[in-house]
């Protein structure tokens, strides 16, 4: 599920390529039964990437793309959710983002449901939940939080990647386009 979080996160604040995060922070705020808005934040942003070209690509896609760029905003609306805020900065030698974005439909948000009056989210056993203000079930095929149906916050926060990972830091070249 990590990579399917990945994935599903990537259009918000990733293209496909070689950059990683060490974990996710999502606060849901619930305006009605679906709609509200997300903020995720992202920590500790790199780039796996072996060679200089690959490198270069994974600053271009995070910084021209993704930072700046308004196609993200374009793609973003046709699924549903309209981008408020996007933003980087450094913090403890850290390269961090944030995203926020209104949604019109809670389903269409990182793998989340709302079904039977609850609010669910789906991961893989091994996926690591760092915290949640919701209930954990584990199953043997599975882990789910999930949410009262009345709940206006849903939020958790899961480890993406491991910190012992070969990786490229990308703090100094964010702060060269300051």
């Amino acid at each position: 599920m990590k990579k399917l979080l990945f994935l599903l996160i990537a259009v918000l604040v990733f293209s496909p390529g070689c950059l990683v995060i060490y974990k996710i922070n999502y606060t849901i705020e619930m305006k009605t039964e679906k709609k509200g808005t997300a903020t995720v934040r992202f920590y500790d942003i790199r780039s796996d990437a072996i060679g200089n070209r690959e490198f270069e690509e994974d600053k271009k896609n995070l910084f021209e793309y993704l930072y700046r760029g308004g196609e993200i905003i374009e793609s973003l609306k046709s699924e549903g959710k309209y981008l408020m805020k996007r933003t980087l900065d450094v913090n403890d030698n850290k390269l961090n983002g944030v995203a926020v974005y209104d949604f019109d439909d809670i389903n269409k948000v990182e793998g989340i449901r709302y079904e039977s009056g609850l609010y669910y989210l789906t991961l893989q056993t091994e996926d690591s939940v760092l915290t949640t203000n919701g209930s954990i079930e584990y199953n043997p095929l599975y882990k789910r939080i999930i949410w009262s149906g009345d709940a206006k916050k849903l939020q958790f926060e899961i480890l993406a990647d491991k910190p012992e990972r070969n990786t490229r830091e990308l703090v100094s070249h964010f702060r060269k386009l300051k």
